[in-house]
């Protein structure tokens, strides 16, 4: 009540404020306008806009004064770093909060490793807010550690800092009225529901916009997103580094105006972040095709915001948070200035890291006869096809070759094994297939990072350097890794549930870059071939996906066998 009221005193100009910026001109991202006034902050609360004296001033010379940028939808785990990190990479490009789902971890190490990730990453600067992982596992056909039941999403929506209910992945299941997914819409805290329906259009999207879901980051294409408008969706619009969606969709923003459009990252690889930007970067690529700096900012503040019920974030604007960026420009979105809470960000502590989280890969050594898939001369297979720049894949028909009975690798036509190997339990349970599209002429590549039951992903033209890849990982419990000849390449260990590193974040770009220079030597074109191979394995992405347990028809919804 006395910092409420000193507030007020300040924005009354009675007492003097903490902080006052001025000479910016500010965003009010309610009429879109530029302000020419000051910023008086109070208790790391903005107080007010006008003419203000204060203990402490910033001029900002002429700069443009922004809310901090928020991503609506983001993996933590997907950077590959521990939440402080994360912090200190995207924190200098202006993104002062994110909405993360922490199903990566909870695939893994169920609801215990979410608390552990909302315990670690309270009291940072970066202000990180949670949904509660909806699909563990994604769908029938994946093999997490263990379900996530309706009570341990009750539990997790309970906590402080958890806005609602994470994207509703097993889409088949809500368009059809499964009880057990209209269960979990139905729990307390759970009114606001994300969405992850890709591809569904017509009555389906009806019928999940009918179940209550008000968001979507799976949108390709300008109809898909139309769509999702009219049906009242929110549309988060995806830029990550496997699934690039913003020149498809930013159209909408120029013809319908931001209403109900968001931005998000959901997967971007830290290198990317570190060379392209954050959030910022979407603001920029917006602007860039003639979207107004003022619309695509309001996209990136005030819309997440609103849709996850952020109260008091995403404006300048009196009873806001001070979460405030100075823009030299509005040409390439990189702030030199980045206030969270009215202050720098200052150091931000390393978490601890308990030996529960570190040791969870466990699989029984991996034999040549394992990788064995017998075949018939002249038989046709079913093939996963790789999108470049997607995340869904096609399902083609191939004749592989043959030898000794046995289904091989053909790098001449682009041809691949995959083998998807359950890590949680040590079942020994291995899905076997072929992929087109990772461009391998020679050796293995293969990760834990899988989504997103995070199993062992690996594909390879050498049964031998695969089954060496497989074995690396679980030697080091988890990480990424590139084989050839049998001689381990290039690694990068990740230790932390087997998706995080406990590296600093410039440790981690240098081993990712040593990393890709060593899977561009086998030969890929790929920009982010890691990224494709993670989500070779998510079984609720169309067409063709492949799991521990085989190789899924997404469409179908359903295993199917390898011979087509």
């Amino acid at each position: 009540m006395r910092a409420l009221a000193r507030r007020i005193a300040v924005a009354r100009g009675d007492e003097p404020a903490d902080l006052v910026i001025t000479g910016g001109r500010v965003l009010s991202v309610f009429t879109r306008e530029w302000l020419e006034c000051d910023v008086a902050v109070s208790d790391g609360w903005i107080a007010g806009l006008g003419s203000y004296e204060g203990r402490e001033r910033i001029d900002a010379g002429g700069r443009y004064v922004v809310p901090g940028l928020i991503d609506a939808h983001v993996h933590l785990e997907s950077s590959r770093l521990l939440a402080s990190e994360f912090a200190r990479l995207v924190l200098p490009f202006g993104t002062t909060c994110v909405v993360a789902d922490p199903h990566e971890i909870a695939n893994v190490l169920g609801t215990d490793g979410v608390h552990w990730l909302l315990d670690a990453t309270e009291g940072m600067p970066l202000d990180v807010r949670f949904t509660a992982s909806s699909c563990v596992p994604a769908s029938r056909f994946e093999s997490p550690r263990r379900a996530l039941t309706e009570g341990d999403l009750e539990g997790l929506l309970r906590r402080r800092r958890v806005v609602g209910l994470a994207e509703m992945m097993n889409f088949p299941g809500v368009i059809a009225g499964d009880p057990g997914e209209l269960a979990k819409l139905a729990l307390a805290g759970a009114e606001r529901a994300d969405g992850h329906a890709p591809g569904v259009r017509g009555p389906a999207l009806q019928a999940y916009a009918a179940a209550g879901i008000g968001s979507d980051h799976e949108s390709t294409t300008i109809e898909e997103g139309r769509e999702r408008l009219r049906a009242g969706m929110w549309l988060l619009i995806r830029e990550a580094t496997g699934a690039r969606n913003l020149r498809e969709l930013i159209p909408l923003a120029r013809e319908l105006g931001s209403h109900r459009m968001a931005f998000c990252t959901d997967d971007r690889d830290p290198q990317h972040i570190a060379a392209d930007g954050h959030v910022n970067a979407l603001v920029r690529d917006a602007v860039s095709t003639g979207v107004d700096p003022a619309d695509a900012l309001v996209m990136a503040t005030l819309n997440p915001a609103t849709w996850h019920g952020l109260a008091g974030l995403g404006a300048v604007a009196p009873s806001y948070r001070a979460d405030l960026l100075l823009l030299p420009d509005l040409e390439r979105f990189v702030p030199d200035v980045v206030l969270t809470a009215g202050a720098p960000p200052g150091e931000i502590a390393a978490p601890s890291v308990p030996e529960w989280v570190r040791h969870t890969v466990r699989v029984a050594p991996i034999t040549l006869g394992d990788l064995r898939i017998p075949w018939e001369e002249g038989a046709a297979a079913r093939v996963i096809g790789i999108v470049p720049g997607q995340i869904v894949t096609e399902a083609l028909t191939e004749v592989p070759g043959v030898s000794k009975g046995a289904a091989v690798a053909d790098p001449e036509r682009d041809l691949a094994k995959i083998a998807v190997v359950e890590r949680h339990l040590g079942t020994g349970r291995i899905g076997l297939g072929l992929v087109r599209g990772l461009g391998l002429r020679a050796g293995a590549i293969a990760s834990t990072v899988a989504h997103d039951a995070h199993n062992i992903v690996c594909a390879g033209v050498d049964d031998g350097d695969m089954a060496r890849a497989v074995q690396r990982l679980a030697d080091m419990g988890g990480g990424m890794v590139v084989v050839r000849d049998r001689g381990i390449r290039a690694e990068l260990p990740l230790p932390v549930a087997g998706l995080l590193s406990d590296a600093p974040l410039e440790r981690v770009l240098e081993q990712t870059e040593a990393l890709m220079a060593a899977v561009r030597d086998l030969g890929t074109p790929l920009e982010a071939p890691f990224d494709a191979l993670a989500f070779l394995s998510l079984s609720v992405i169309p067409e063709l996906k492949i799991t521990d347990r085989g190789l899924i028809d997404v469409d179908r919804f359903e295993i199917v066998p390898l011979r087509a």
